[in-house]
């Protein structure tokens, strides 16, 4: 392989099949004491959840009646009401 005029490098296509890899694709470089490694990669789409939806997440995941009282109380330190949050009913202890 050689290093390009904008330091472009190009795999060659048998390697490009065996690993899957597609125009476009993603890849990694991570420098080892043996060299350079060239590593695949995915990149996804991060979700930001409003403070209505981080609560919902909050009061559903509670699994005891304790988790679920410190729910509600990160829940309206949110500045929001448990109420008006749709989720499950209170864990019996």
């Amino acid at each position: 392989m050689r290093i390009g005029k904008r330091g472009t490098v190009v795999i060659p296509a048998e390697t490009r099949r065996r690993l899957g890899l597609d125009e476009g694709e993603m890849l990694v470089m991570e420098e080892t004491a043996a060299g350079l490694l060239l590593k695949p990669t995915r990149a996804y789409e991060v979700e930001v959840y409003t403070p209505k939806r981080s609560a919902e997440f909050l009061l559903n995941n509670a699994v005891t009646a304790a988790e679920y009282d410190a729910a509600l109380v990160e829940v309206q330190s949110l500045g929001l009401d448990p109420a008006t949050i749709p989720h499950q009913p209170r864990p019996e202890s």
